[in-house]
Formats: C-alpha cells, sequence, structure tokens
C-alpha cells in the first residue's frame, strides 16, 4: 500500500477537520490504525506571511508519521511560497491540496471547492505544485459545486493527468455542505478508472458504511473524519473488516473514559492547560455518545469544564460509579 513513494500499514485514513486533527489528536488516533493522518487545512497564505498560529498547525512528530499538510489557497504564486517554506522548515510525508472545503468564508475567495468551478484552471495550479513539490501531492474535492454541476469523475480524471498521487472525494456537493447523506453510488467503480488509487469520504460512522463505500467506488482506501470522534476503536476495527479479522466489541464506558483520559493528557502537554481545556470543552463528550445519560454528561462538560483538575475529577467520578 504506497501513496507515491510513501508506504502505508493500513488503508484508512484520518480526514482532516478544522478544531479537531490537531497533532495531539493525530498522535493519539495513530495507535488505532491510522494508516495516514492529514492536518487541519493550513492557509498558504499564511504559510507565506509567517503567520505563528498557522505554522503550529504545521507540526508533525515521530509518532505522526506518516502525515500529510493540507494546504488551501486560490494562487499558485502563494502555494509555490508556503511549499518552498515547508519542505526547509517541516517533517511530512505528503502535500495535500483542499479542493473541499464548502465553507463560504474559503470559497468566496476562489479556494476550497470553489476550485470545482474552475476544473481547466485547477489542473494547471496542480501541474505546477506536483512539479514544485518533492513530496507526493495528493488531493480532496468533492462531487461537483451543486446538483447540476456534478463534475467529480472529469476533474478527478484531470487530477490523475497532473500527477497527483491519490484522489479523495468526499461524496457530496458543495452546496450540501455536510447536510443529507454522502452518496457513493455517483462515483460507482471509479476507482477502476484512475491511475492514482482512490480514497472515498463521507459519512464513514460504521464498519458497515465503510465496507459499503468501498465496494460501491472501488477505492483503494477509506477517510474516517467525524466518525472516530470519541471512537477510535472504528479505526481498528474497519482495519479488521478490510484484513477478514473478527470485529471488536464497543469500547466499554471504562475504557472510553481511558481513552478521554489519554486524549486530554495529550492536549494538555501539547496546548497548555488553558488552551486544551477550551477545546477539551468540544471534544470531550464525544467519549461518551451512545450511553445513557450522554446529554447531562455533555452540559457539565461544556458549562463547567474549567481546568485539568476539574476534567479529571469529572473522569474518575464515572469511571467510580460506572455509569454517566
Amino acid at each position: 500500500m504506497k501513496i507515491g513513494n510513501i508506504e502505508l500499514n493500513s488503508r484508512v485514513i484520518l480526514g482532516p477537520m478544522a478544531g479537531v486533527t490537531s497533532l495531539p489528536y493525530r498522535e493519539f488516533m495513530k495507535e488505532f490504525g491510522v494508516g495516514l493522518s492529514y492536518s487541519e487545512m493550513i492557509s498558504d497564505c499564511g504559510i507565506s506571511y509567517k503567520n505563528k498560529k498557522t505554522e503550529r498547525y504545521c507540526e508533525t512528530s515521530k509518532i505522526d508519521r506518516p502525515v500529510g499538510l493540507q494546504i488551501f489557497g486560490s494562487d499558485l504564486r502563494m502555494a509555490l511560497n508556503a511549499i518552498e517554506w515547508l519542505e526547509k522548515n517541516e517533517e511530512y510525508d505528503i502535500l495535500d491540496l483542499n479542493f473541499g472545503c464548502p465553507v463560504q468564508k474559503v470559497t468566496k475567495t476562489g479556494a476550497g471547492s470553489a476550485w470545482l468551478r474552475r476544473p481547466e484552471e485547477m489542473f494547471e495550479y496542480v501541474r505546477s505544485i506536483v512539479k514544485a513539490s518533492s513530496k507526493p501531492v495528493t488531493a480532496k474535492i468533492r462531487l461537483g459545486w451543486d446538483e447540476n454541476s456534478i463534475n467529480c469523475e472529469h476533474v478527478a480524471h484531470l487530477l490523475d493527468e497532473a500527477g497527483v498521487s491519490m484522489i479523495t472525494i468526499h461524496c457530496r456537493t458543495t452546496k450540501q455542505g455536510y447536510s443529507g447523506s454522502a452518496r457513493y453510488e455517483e462515483i460507482k467503480g471509479l476507482g477502476e478508472r484512475l491511475n492514482a488509487p482512490l480514497c472515498v469520504s463521507g459519512d464513514i460512522f460504521t464498519v458497515e458504511d465503510a465496507k459499503k463505500a468501498m465496494e460501491i467506488t472501488k477505492a483503494s482506501y477509506v477517510m474516517v473524519a467525524r466518525g472516530s470522534l470519541g471512537n477510535p476503536r472504528l479505526i481498528t476495527n474497519i482495519n479488521r473488516m478490510i484484513n477478514g479479522e473478527e470485529l471488536l466489541p464497543e469500547p466499554t464506558l471504562n475504557e472510553s473514559i481511558e481513552y478521554a483520559k489519554t486524549f486530554s493528557k495529550k492536549m494538555i502537554e501539547y496546548f497548555g492547560e488553558r488552551t486544551a481545556i477550551m477545546q477539551l470543552r468540544g471534544l470531550l463528550p464525544h467519549f461518551f455518545k451512545g450511553f445513557p445519560g450522554y446529554k447531562k454528561v455533555r452540559a457539565e462538560i461544556s458549562q463547567h469544564l474549567d481546568n485539568s483538575d476539574t476534567l479529571f475529577k469529572m473522569l474518575d467520578s464515572i469511571q467510580n460509579r460506572q455509569h454517566l
């Protein structure tokens, strides 16, 4: 299993998520069988202007490898400047181009999935980046801009011709955002019609979702994003399904608490207490989804979590009584 010259030990890829796939999150998820992780999307302008917050998004570690850094932008000159800086200053394996973000503040600048409206220009942009990058280049797209312009297959073939090493397709349009359902049938069998490997993305919340998506699209890889939040064992079980192994049972409450503790410690160590706690208010409740009493715990975490002592006392209390 290779993407360019980068060897992967798993067909499950951790998708980029703004505000989620920080370095500690990627490190935490790696042990569950992630073959390749992607960073949060990184502005090529931010890199070019040496914005310190942007530069932090680019940080990786040995545990994190192999890892892809995902950049977005709309100007080739900015992209090439960013790539030059990344190659001199950061350790990473793959460069990913974001042509899939549907958020208006990104698309109104011509970046993200707005590129789907300019496929020929995208081809020239990608071809130039592939030539400039010493790392394999991958790209993520959507089905199209809207229902009247589903052009993912045409775009995928252009990306293929431009020399990318993998193509990921999120099976929704830009206008759908994250609403409705991912439509794998729109790219049925596409993996067999491309030279570069295909990775399928969108609504991978269960092992059955992953199996269905890969079977329909003939994708070589499957990307898991929101489905893995608080449920890292999903990655493990998708791998076990692909390998024909027996699935592990769903995590117990005690196991979920231990996952939450491990992840929290990584976040606090990396970001410092104040910043980590702010992020954990939104991320920790995911570890308790599906357990009775989830709404109460979610409210408690989001409203009362203010320091690390409170955090671990809260988790210990749940662990001691063995219910939410």
